[in-house]
């Protein structure tokens, strides 16, 4: 499409940030003690059983109060989950089932959801997860970062930054059931002006996923004016959806083509102490074990300047410095932290390989802050960044009320 009022090339201040395109955003969650939450259920069971057994003053200590949280704190339940709402000094029962969780950036883990045992769980995002939602979770900005500047995950995330400050977790929805996008008022019919009909909230997201990028004023996501770069962006971000995605929503696993995937040619130890990249022969070196071939890119995929397999494996590997509940942890290597690595790696290496599409799309005419101002588009009403009201059964509130809503 030819370039039309509103369009111009758009410096760095003319492209619309992330915060007024999904204005709905919610911080990152704030568990107040590390052992809620870990890469194996069994870990976090076997915490739990040693919680309730002991009592009194033990623990009080095992359970590591905060200003937050204690065993006596009066909590209500967590949206969608059916623990107790007794105080947690009472508790003698079984540990709830551990949800996956997305523990900042490609990392999924495990969390006890007891909202007993969470400072701040942030309700409002357990209200609105469901087989439809997407989070779009931005990471934190770190000056020259090259890395990507948001990822999104179908699981709940916690928002964990592992460098730099925190980003905000961002719903595609504003509520349950795939309903009500969280999108500027106005940005969908705008954008369908522009590209045609087709327009979705999902397109809209698929294009974020592609042309989002770091600046000091928070993620910025430029808008093309130009229809054929626009589809060009949301095929591609379909595509990084899928990826990062890895399976959920009816989709299919990532893969490497045969011959590039990473296989394990010397079996992990049960207690890997150091992970090495070895870039001649490609090769992953986990303590004596050995997993190849492993692209340079999957090793050297920072966020927030961050190696993300390291990362991964510094959260699995070493106990160092863990205390209390936080240091029950599995005695041997599992094998499916094993499988779970060569999927990592896999994201990592296709991600990587998408980078150039990514970069080739960045430049070009774009709807700039002011054209969508002229639309009405911004600025956004301060109703779209609080959220809708989901409400559609009582809550249950400390010791078994009900909550006041």
């Amino acid at each position: 499409m030819a370039a039309r009022a509103g369009a111009g090339a758009g410096g760095d201040d003319d492209i619309p940030l992330l915060d007024d395109l999904m204005p709905w955003s919610v911080r990152p969650l704030r568990t107040g003690r590390p052992w809620v939450t870990a890469p194996d259920t069994a870990s976090l069971k076997a915490r739990w059983a040693r919680l309730v057994r002991a009592e009194g003053a033990e623990r009080e200590r095992l359970f590591g109060p905060t200003r937050s949280r204690g065993p006596q704190t009066p909590v209500a339940a967590l949206p969608g989950q059916s623990t107790s709402t007794a105080r947690f000094a009472r508790e003698s029962g079984p540990c709830p089932e551990p949800v996956r969780i997305l523990h900042g950036p490609f990392d999924e883990q495990w969390l006890i959801p007891d909202h007993r045992l969470i400072d701040a769980a942030r309700p409002e995002l357990w209200r609105v997860a469901d087989g439809h939602q997407l989070f779009a979770v931005e990471h934190g900005y770190v000056p020259q970062d090259a890395g990507p500047a948001l990822s999104v995950t179908a699981l709940l995330p916690d928002g964990h930054s592992p460098a730099g400050r925190p980003g905000r977790i961002r719903p595609l929805y504003r509520r349950p059931g795939g309903l009500e996008p969280n999108l500027a008022p106005g940005l969908l019919g705008l954008l369908r002006a522009w590209h045609g009909d087709a327009v979705t909230a999902e397109s809209v997201l698929a294009w974020i996923v592609t042309a989002a990028r770091h600046s000091p004023a928070g993620c910025v996501v430029p808008l093309p004016a130009d229809t054929a770069r626009w589809w060009a962006g949301v095929e591609l971000g379909r595509e990084l959806l899928r990826l990062q995605l890895r399976g959920a929503r009816g989709g299919e696993r990532p893969r490497l083509p045969g011959g590039r995937r990473p296989y394990v040619r010397a079996a992990v130890p049960a207690a890997p102490g150091t992970l090495e990249y070895d870039p001649d022969d490609e090769a992953l070196l986990l303590g004596t074990g050995r997993i190849s071939p492993v692209p340079a890119g999957a090793w050297e995929f920072r966020v927030g300047g961050v190696r993300m397999l390291e990362l991964w494996f510094e959260r699995r590997a070493s106990a160092d410095g863990a205390d209390g509940l936080a240091a029950i942890r599995p005695r041997d290597w599992p094998r499916e932290w094993t499988s779970e690595l060569l999927e990592l790696i896999t994201v990592l290496a296709l991600l990587t390989e998408l980078r150039p599409r990514q970069q080739a799309l960045a430049d070009g005419p774009q709807l700039t802050t002011d054209a969508l101002r002229a639309a009405g588009v911004l600025p956004v009403t301060a109703t779209a960044r609080r959220p809708a009201s989901v409400l559609d059964h009582q809550e249950e509130g400390p010791d078994g009320q009900f909550a006041l809503l």
